[in-house]
């Protein structure tokens, strides 16, 4: 059977390949694997909108079940930015690198113990019958104004995780695909996959 993950993002495709592949053996492919489809706007103002919209659209459109992931930092004292943004945070076409400086650029005047946050995953699996399952998951940690280390993506250099004193970028993939949002997330679809696995 195939679930299709429904993003072209590298590294969010090979970490929920590495935390589901080994428990449930399905054939996970991704957007990379249907060059023709457009994915929608996601126009949600919440992660779990976001993650409905391109599911159900995935689904629908591609005929197959689908995991849509919508993700992000979440900074209280930045009014909750940079959010569902957090991939266009410094403009739509932002590299990582760019949402960075424009992250720390927000956070240098807010007092350092302040500067917490927390990274939140929504998740949606869905078949072309609709949406099976929703679920979400957090992990929090503080902010720091350099960068630490050169694993992960997005914010992870920035994110320094409570408890390992590291940033998600100097934590080793194995350990972080242990502990993180997207996990905590992925961990409550285990009684939807396992009856999937069953028929």
């Amino acid at each position: 059977m195939e679930i299709v993950i429904a993003s072209k993002n590298l590294h969010k495709i090979r970490e929920i390949r590495a935390i589901l592949k080994p428990e449930y053996p399905f054939d996970y492919l991704s957007l990379l694997d249907f060059p023709e489809y457009q994915p929608p706007e996601e126009s949600g103002e919440t992660f779990e909108e976001n993650a409905f919209i391109k599911a159900t659209h995935a689904a629908n459109t591609l005929k197959r079940w689908v995991i849509a992931d919508d993700s992000g930092l979440v900074v209280p004292a930045l009014g909750n930015e940079p959010g569902v943004r957090s991939a266009r945070y410094a403009g739509e076409t932002a590299s990582d690198k760019e949402n960075r400086v424009k992250l720390v650029k927000a956070l240098d005047p807010i007092p350092e113990n302040e500067r917490i946050g927390y990274y939140f995953c929504a998740l949606a699996f869905a078949s072309p019958d609709g949406i099976q399952v929703q679920v979400k998951g957090s992990c929090e940690g503080s902010l720091l104004l350099k960068a630490r280390g050169s694993q992960g993506f997005g914010y992870d250099p920035l994110f320094l995780k409570y408890d390992y004193n590291k940033t998600f970028a100097e934590i080793d993939e194995e350990t972080k695909n242990r502990i993180s949002h997207r996990r905590k997330a992925l961990d409550k679809l285990t009684p939807t996959l396992e009856n999937l696995l069953k028929t």
